[in-house]
């Protein structure tokens, strides 16, 4: 079935069909605005038609710059004469910038949609589009899932022109580029991508423009739409494909060669090919100094592994492998289970299930009561738990160093998977012991060294090996030594290798 925004019509001269038709296309709705003028001295070209929908447009624009100066030069007859073309009066009577003209009645139906100015002179087949569209945004706000202590403080908001004017702030270049594409056959999502010519692989590039281009659906809503029609593996727990609401951690995945996919109404960007340590990293690590960063980011390695692996070790361990345990531990953990109706696994997963339950409630509730709500219901049913004899103290903190751990990981997404693969481990651990773990974690990694991101292997710089890229992986040397770009094929670097800063000569002081 074919919408209304993908049946040809190319535009006539009668200004009469034209407007006939765009009403029909139209369904007469209460918010578009059609107004007839006569402008001119000469019968036979003196009327056009003005299409506007009200809340898409600016009215003091539409009022000062296309209004006013048509109905000002009606005033003055003297204006028109004529040996000239009435068109080409009209777009020298409109003052505004941004002025096209177009024949083709889909591409006029979308410039309306879009919130510009259309206008129709009887006579002439080409219409003229006027660029007056805008309407109430956000405020470029501090973000809201990827906080910082130091580092710029602003955010992407839902307008897509505004987030490409804040990624034109960080990167200055002439070879910065956008390319727009228009998605969904009723929403006519706007959708850019943004690269870096000369830095950016052109194979990615052309990838990611084919895999839009192939895109046919009702509506792009959201980032998350185009993310799961585009993204490399979709039975995966693993994300393929990045999304960032921070200006300057786009602009530095553009910088090392990353494309970035802008979607229009959405303040999340689409950053591409990623590999599995991207997720693990924050862009405060690079406002930092090397070694803070280096020392932050393997705490952040180690509570990754501890939020996947924690709750399984425990249930193998006191379920298969107590001789593990010193007998001091065990004899306390034996204790403190005496009374407890449940086994390991089930006592593991009634305490995680609780927990997934609570931090869903804290998000979906008031923001005014939600982390009171939270606390307190965590603290209240564990202590109340533990004094029914429904668990034990220690798995109580087991799961809670396992979410403390999981919410250190950067990325939502990563956090997710960890979560998710978590539950599938302690199933493993219960039924198998640490034989289960093993199986799992040796799964995971042939899963994870099987992945790739637009053609990118997922687990790069460590399989395959780059010895060199190691510098800003699991440890962070100082920024004069990092010189390659890790996703770009040119043999451009971001400083001179090896070229230290020195501090100056003492013989001048």
């Amino acid at each position: 079935m074919k919408t209304s925004l993908q049946v040809p019509f190319p535009m006539t001269t009668s200004l009469q069909d034209n407007v006939k038709w765009l009403q029909d296309r139209l369904g007469k709705s209460s918010d578009v605005y059609y107004r007839q003028l006569e402008i001119g001295v000469y019968p036979d070209t003196n009327s056009v038609g003005l299409f506007y929908i009200d809340g898409l447009v600016q009215n003091d624009i539409l009022n000062e710059h296309v209004s006013k100066p048509l109905l000002s030069a009606h005033e003055n007859a003297s204006y028109w004469q004529q040996d000239i073309c009435f068109h080409d009066l009209l777009c020298q009577a409109i003052t505004i910038s941004e002025l096209t003209l177009s024949k083709e009645g889909t591409a006029v139906l979308t410039a309306l949609l879009g919130g510009n100015t259309i206008l129709i002179a009887d006579g002439y087949d080409e219409v003229i589009i006027a660029g007056t569209s805008g309407w109430d945004k956000r405020a470029i706000e501090e973000p809201q899932t990827q906080t910082v202590v130091r580092g710029p403080k602003e955010s992407f908001t839902e307008d897509i022109r505004t987030n490409t004017s804040l990624i034109r702030r960080k990167i200055r270049s002439p070879d910065l580029r956008f390319i727009s594409l228009f998605i969904g056959r009723y929403t006519q999502t706007e959708v850019i991508i943004c690269y870096l010519e000369g830095i950016a692989d052109e194979r990615v590039l052309l990838e990611a423009t084919s895999r839009l281009e192939r895109i046919d659906t009702d509506s792009i809503l959201e980032s998350g739409f185009i993310e799961e029609y585009i993204e490399d593996v979709t039975y995966s727990p693993f994300p393929t494909i990045m999304n960032s609401e921070r200006p300057d951690a786009v602009a530095a995945g553009i910088l090392e060669g990353q494309i970035a996919i802008l979607v229009d109404g959405t303040p999340f960007v689409l950053q591409a090919p990623v590999t599995f340590f991207s997720f693990l990293k924050s862009s405060e690590d690079y406002y930092q100094r090397f070694d803070i960063a280096t020392f932050i980011r393997a705490i952040r390695y180690i509570s990754f592994v501890v939020s996947m692996l924690l709750p399984s070790l425990y249930i193998a361990i006191t379920t298969f492998h107590q001789e593990m345990l010193p007998t001091t531990l065990l004899i306390s953990l034996a204790a403190q289970r005496e009374g407890v109706p449940f086994p390991a696994l089930l006592e593991a997963l009634l305490m995680e299930v609780t927990f997934e339950v609570l931090r869903e409630a804290g998000v979906r509730m008031p923001r005014v009561i939600g982390s009171a709500i939270s606390i307190v219901g965590a603290l209240v049913l564990g202590q109340a738990s533990v004094q029914a004899g429904l668990v034990s103290a220690a798995m109580v903190i087991i799961v809670s160093f396992t979410a403390i751990s999981n919410f250190v990981t950067p990325a939502l997404n990563m956090a997710v998977a960890a979560r998710l693969i978590r539950f599938g481990l302690m199933l493993l651990a219960g039924s198998f012991g640490l034989f289960g773990i093993l199986t799992g974690c040796m799964a995971i990694l042939i899963h994870l060294a099987s992945l790739r991101s637009f053609g990118v292997p997922y687990l790069t710089p460590l399989a395959p090996l780059a010895v060199s890229s190691f510098k800003d992986t699991l440890l962070r040397v100082p920024r004069w030594l990092i010189g390659l770009r890790p996703f770009t094929r040119s043999n451009t670097t971001r400083t001179k290798p090896y070229d230290k800063p020195s501090p100056p000569n003492k013989d001048r002081f």
